[in-house]
Protein backbone atom coordinates (compact mmCIF):
# COMPACT_ATOMS: atom_id res chain seq x y z
CA UNK A 1 0.00 0.00 0.00
CA UNK A 2 2.80 2.45 0.91
CA UNK A 3 4.53 1.71 -2.41
CA UNK A 4 1.36 2.70 -4.26
CA UNK A 5 1.14 5.93 -2.27
CA UNK A 6 4.76 6.77 -3.11
CA UNK A 7 3.96 6.41 -6.79
CA UNK A 8 1.02 8.80 -6.46
CA UNK A 9 2.92 11.35 -4.35
CA UNK A 10 6.56 11.53 -5.38
CA UNK A 11 8.18 13.35 -2.47
CA UNK A 12 11.31 13.94 -4.54
CA UNK A 13 9.60 15.65 -7.45
CA UNK A 14 9.82 19.31 -8.36
CA UNK A 15 6.03 19.47 -8.47
CA UNK A 16 5.69 18.24 -4.88
CA UNK A 17 8.04 20.94 -3.57
CA UNK A 18 6.44 23.63 -5.70
CA UNK A 19 3.08 22.70 -4.19
CA UNK A 20 4.67 23.22 -0.77
CA UNK A 21 5.79 26.69 -1.92
CA UNK A 22 2.25 27.40 -3.16
CA UNK A 23 0.88 26.58 0.31
CA UNK A 24 3.24 29.18 1.74
CA UNK A 25 2.21 31.70 -0.91
CA UNK A 26 -1.41 31.18 0.20
CA UNK A 27 -0.32 31.97 3.79
CA UNK A 28 1.24 35.20 2.53
CA UNK A 29 -2.01 36.05 0.72
CA UNK A 30 -3.98 35.52 3.93
CA UNK A 31 -1.55 37.79 5.79
CA UNK A 32 -1.97 40.59 3.23
CA UNK A 33 1.45 40.02 1.68
CA UNK A 34 2.22 39.56 -2.01
CA UNK A 35 1.62 35.81 -2.32
CA UNK A 36 5.07 34.37 -2.84
CA UNK A 37 6.26 31.22 -1.11
CA UNK A 38 9.69 29.59 -1.12
CA UNK A 39 11.08 26.22 -0.08
CA UNK A 40 14.71 25.12 0.00
CA UNK A 41 15.39 21.41 -0.47
CA UNK A 42 18.60 19.50 0.11
CA UNK A 43 18.90 15.75 -0.54
CA UNK A 44 15.13 15.37 -0.78
CA UNK A 45 14.48 17.12 2.53
CA UNK A 46 12.88 20.53 3.05
CA UNK A 47 15.39 22.52 5.11
CA UNK A 48 13.69 25.93 4.88
CA UNK A 49 10.28 27.36 4.10
CA UNK A 50 9.10 30.95 4.04
CA UNK A 51 6.64 33.40 2.55
CA UNK A 52 6.82 37.13 1.92
CA UNK A 53 6.80 39.19 5.11
CA UNK A 54 7.61 42.64 3.76
CA UNK A 55 4.51 44.31 5.20
CA UNK A 56 4.56 42.41 8.48
CA UNK A 57 8.22 43.15 9.20
CA UNK A 58 8.25 46.56 7.47
CA UNK A 59 11.37 45.34 5.67
CA UNK A 60 11.84 45.57 1.90
CA UNK A 61 14.28 42.64 2.04
CA UNK A 62 11.82 40.25 3.74
CA UNK A 63 11.10 38.37 0.52
CA UNK A 64 10.26 34.68 0.77
CA UNK A 65 13.51 33.72 -0.97
CA UNK A 66 15.72 35.82 1.32
CA UNK A 67 14.12 34.40 4.45
CA UNK A 68 14.33 30.85 3.10
CA UNK A 69 17.99 31.24 2.09
CA UNK A 70 18.83 32.51 5.59
CA UNK A 71 16.96 29.61 7.19
CA UNK A 72 18.66 27.10 4.88
CA UNK A 73 22.13 28.45 5.71
CA UNK A 74 21.32 28.12 9.39
CA UNK A 75 20.03 24.58 8.85
CA UNK A 76 23.17 23.36 7.05
CA UNK A 77 25.58 25.42 9.14
CA UNK A 78 27.16 27.08 6.13
CA UNK A 79 26.40 29.97 3.79
CA UNK A 80 27.13 27.72 0.82
CA UNK A 81 23.98 25.97 -0.39
CA UNK A 82 25.65 24.08 -3.25
CA UNK A 83 23.46 21.00 -3.07
CA UNK A 84 20.21 22.90 -2.63
CA UNK A 85 17.25 23.71 -4.84
CA UNK A 86 15.17 26.84 -4.22
CA UNK A 87 11.51 26.44 -5.17
CA UNK A 88 9.63 29.72 -5.43
CA UNK A 89 6.22 30.57 -6.81
CA UNK A 90 7.36 33.72 -8.67
CA UNK A 91 10.63 34.44 -10.40
CA UNK A 92 13.12 35.87 -7.91
CA UNK A 93 13.77 39.61 -8.11
CA UNK A 94 17.36 40.81 -8.70
CA UNK A 95 18.03 40.97 -4.94
CA UNK A 96 16.84 37.41 -4.37
CA UNK A 97 18.52 36.04 -7.50
CA UNK A 98 21.74 37.71 -6.37
CA UNK A 99 21.44 36.15 -2.92
CA UNK A 100 20.89 32.74 -4.53
CA UNK A 101 24.02 33.19 -6.67
CA UNK A 102 26.08 34.36 -3.69
CA UNK A 103 24.90 31.42 -1.58
CA UNK A 104 25.75 28.99 -4.42
CA UNK A 105 22.24 27.54 -4.77
CA UNK A 106 22.43 24.77 -7.39
CA UNK A 107 18.93 25.13 -8.89
CA UNK A 108 16.00 27.52 -8.84
CA UNK A 109 12.58 26.23 -9.85
CA UNK A 110 9.85 28.85 -10.13
CA UNK A 111 6.29 29.21 -11.34
CA UNK A 112 5.53 32.64 -12.78
CA UNK A 113 8.02 34.65 -14.83
CA UNK A 114 8.39 38.34 -13.94
CA UNK A 115 9.23 40.33 -17.07
CA UNK A 116 9.42 43.64 -15.15
CA UNK A 117 11.45 42.69 -12.07
CA UNK A 118 12.68 39.12 -12.53
CA UNK A 119 16.33 38.37 -11.92
CA UNK A 120 16.41 34.83 -13.31
CA UNK A 121 15.77 35.54 -16.97
CA UNK A 122 12.83 37.97 -16.82
CA UNK A 123 14.09 41.57 -16.71
CA UNK A 124 17.66 40.53 -15.86
CA UNK A 125 19.57 37.28 -15.96
CA UNK A 126 21.64 37.34 -12.78
CA UNK A 127 21.53 33.57 -12.43
CA UNK A 128 23.43 33.04 -15.70
CA UNK A 129 25.85 35.97 -15.73
CA UNK A 130 29.15 34.60 -17.02
CA UNK A 131 31.06 37.28 -15.09
CA UNK A 132 30.01 35.65 -11.82
CA UNK A 133 31.85 32.64 -10.46
CA UNK A 134 28.58 30.72 -10.03
CA UNK A 135 25.63 30.18 -12.34
CA UNK A 136 22.36 28.52 -11.36
CA UNK A 137 20.30 26.00 -13.27
CA UNK A 138 16.85 27.56 -13.68
CA UNK A 139 13.55 25.82 -14.38
CA UNK A 140 10.62 28.14 -15.03
CA UNK A 141 6.90 27.69 -15.51
CA UNK A 142 6.28 24.87 -13.02
CA UNK A 143 2.66 25.12 -11.79
CA UNK A 144 2.58 28.52 -13.44
CA UNK A 145 -1.23 28.71 -13.66
CA UNK A 146 -1.71 28.05 -9.94
CA UNK A 147 0.89 30.63 -8.96
CA UNK A 148 -0.45 33.16 -11.45
CA UNK A 149 -4.04 32.72 -10.25
CA UNK A 150 -2.95 33.44 -6.67
CA UNK A 151 -1.06 36.58 -7.70
CA UNK A 152 -3.89 37.85 -9.90
CA UNK A 153 -6.43 37.26 -7.15
CA UNK A 154 -4.27 39.14 -4.65
CA UNK A 155 -3.77 42.17 -6.89
CA UNK A 156 -7.45 42.24 -7.86
CA UNK A 157 -8.30 42.33 -4.15
CA UNK A 158 -5.80 45.17 -3.66
CA UNK A 159 -7.36 47.16 -6.51
CA UNK A 160 -10.83 46.68 -5.02
CA UNK A 161 -9.60 47.92 -1.62
CA UNK A 162 -8.06 51.05 -3.14
CA UNK A 163 -11.27 51.86 -5.04
CA UNK A 164 -13.47 51.74 -1.93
Amino acid sequence: MMEELDRVINFNSDEYYMREALKLAAKAFEAGEVPVGAVVVQSGKVIARAHNQVEQLKDATAHAEMIAITQAASSVGDWRLQECTLYVTKEPCPMCAGAAVLSRVRRIVFGVKDEKMGGAGGALNITHNSQFNHQIEVVSGLLKQEALALLQSFFEKQRQKSQS
